[in-house]
């Protein structure tokens, strides 16, 4: 069963963008994809179970929680 999610994260979508691309975004059964949209970003997610759905989640949880924790120590 496909399984699909969008995240949407409100804060700076440049500094938040500079921030991932260097990220895999790309795994075995699933994928994200992330782009722009007004004052955040969204994640697209796709998989091919639950599990992986969830897993990719998990990823994107991360890597916000880390982005988070960089922001707040510079400002």
């Amino acid at each position: 069963m496909e399984c699909t999610a969008k995240v949407f994260v409100k804060g700076d979508p440049e500094k938040l963008l500079e921030c991932l691309a260097p990220e895999e975004t790309s795994f075995d059964r699933s994928s994200f994809t992330v782009k722009k949209r007004g004052d955040g970003v969204e994640f697209d997610v796709t998989s091919k179970d639950a599990v992986a759905l969830r897993a990719t989640l998990n990823t994107i949880s991360q890597l916000i929680i880390v982005f988070e924790g960089a922001s707040r120590k510079k400002g």
